[in-house]
């Protein structure tokens, strides 16, 4: 199983979001698995969390965040709501994502239609403490709270290190966006 090379995060234009990350990060969906930085995926394939990730370094013992986050919001050419926040699970014990604290609930990447694609981007951090429950949980029904998120400030205001893991796939429009518009926002 390959991992996405964190060679092309100058590329993709990521610094937007935070500084390289050490390791390419290997993101495994049902049946699918992210294995090219940048790769085109649909909102439908990655409508669900990931099943499992790992990374270069891993350490099992330690404790991590995990961030995802849409760099094009609402489009690539007109970024107003950069970074849109999609997810959050800190105190997660090595790669097992059935532990830590969800502190942003996972909505799908839901690029608005004729948006073009958007960049999608999975970032790991170290911990240095355990974090526990904080009171800025944004559940799905916060909308307006998800834009405008600032990872690097983030991460600084918990004092964790640049990201140890990170890999980026990019999205656009397809029918599941409806469905999801619909579920979150009555639409």
């Amino acid at each position: 199983m390959a991992v996405a090379d964190v060679a092309d995060w100058d590329k993709m234009s990521l610094t937007d979001v935070d500084e390289a990350p050490a390791a390419g990060l290997k993101v495994k969906f049902n049946g699918l698995e992210i294995t090219k930085m940048g790769q085109t995926l649909t909102p439908t394939q990655v409508k669900n969390l990931p099943l499992f990730i790992n990374w270069k370094g891993m350490k099992p013992k330690s404790l991590y965040t995990l961030l995802l986050v849409d760099l094009d919001a609402p489009s690539r050419q007109n970024p107003t709501a950069r970074e849109w926040f999609h997810f959050m699970l800190n105190d997660m014990k090595g790669n097992d994502l059935d532990t830590g604290i969800v502190q942003t609930e996972f909505i799908s990447a839901m690029p608005p239609q004729n948006s073009g694609l958007h960049r999608y981007v999975w970032l790991v951090y170290e911990q240095t403490e355990k974090l526990g429950i904080r009171e800025a949980i944004i559940g799905s029904d916060q909308i307006e709270r998800r834009a405008k998120f600032k990872t690097a400030t983030f991460r600084k205001q918990f004092d964790m290190g640049p990201p140890v893991a990170g890999t980026c796939f990019q999205a656009e429009w397809d029918s599941y966006v409806t469905t999801l518009q619909k579920k979150l926002f009555g639409m």
